[in-house]
């Protein structure tokens, strides 16, 4: 896999799920080259999207070079179906990868992507990957929600939950650390209110501080934002330890 010539990009959002596949990227001897970044504007069905403003600096801390791209809403009127809208949320994706292999000797090598169960989210990678010629590495793909949450804990990984937006995660949840103990209630809840363990239903969603391809520690200062049924962190200072 790693012979291939060309660039290997992974993409990126600094999430619980991105930062475990590229760093058994980097464990498998995949000479990962760029970070990609999508920061959506609003709501969507395809990307990450709560403080995807700390991805950068834990690129820094990486010592990979990112790339960020800051596309318009996918919200339109035209958009009036989840497959619609994903077909155009891919579009910036597309546009930056095709910048990239213009850019690089040998093109597009390989995408790296940490998708779990979504078939939403594969489908599009793999046809990418189809017009871009090049290789698919999705490590994560249909493993066990709970042997992969404790592989990550077990490389130690520190994540912190930055939204919520499911039945049974109240405000509490916000910035508290998926350890053990929250995984186990996350069980809990997934037998009382049907939550994924890993958040795959969007019912959460998680930011890496620190882990073992990590060279410094993101450390963040936040407020929290509880309309009564979900709520996010917004990061008012972060910085590299």
């Amino acid at each position: 896999m790693t012979e291939a010539s060309g660039a290997w990009v992974s993409l990126f959002s600094g999430g619980k799920d991105s930062s475990y596949a590229l760093y058994l990227a980097l464990e498998r001897g995949i000479d990962v080259d760029r970070l990609l970044t999508i920061h959506p504007e609003g709501d969507s069905y395809m990307y990450h999207v709560p403080a995807t403003e700390l991805a950068t600096l834990a690129a820094d801390s990486i010592g990979i070079r990112s790339l960020d791209v800051h596309p318009d809403s996918f919200e339109t009127e035209e958009a009036t179906d989840s497959g619609t809208q994903g077909d155009r949320e891919v579009e910036p994706l597309e546009t930056a990868l095709r910048s990239l292999a213009a850019d690089t000797a040998g093109g597009i090598a390989g995408l790296v992507v940490g998708a779990v169960e979504s078939e939403y989210q594969r489908e599009r990678v793999e046809r990418l990957c189809t017009e871009f010629d090049c290789e698919l590495f999705a490590p994560l793909w249909q493993a066990d929600p709970r042997a992969l949450a404790t592989d990550m804990l077990a490389a130690d990984f520190e994540i912190v939950i930055v939204q919520v937006a499911a039945h049974g995660l109240d405000e509490s949840w916000l910035g508290r650390p998926l350890d053990h103990a929250a995984i186990d209630e996350l069980e809990t809840l997934a037998d009382s209110h049907g939550v994924h363990l890993l958040g795959e239903g969007g019912e959460f969603e998680t930011m890496v501080l620190d882990a073992p391809h990590m060279d410094r520690r993101l450390d963040i200062e936040y407020e929290t934002t509880w309309d009564g049924t979900r709520g996010s962190i917004t990061v008012t200072d972060a910085s590299l330890e």
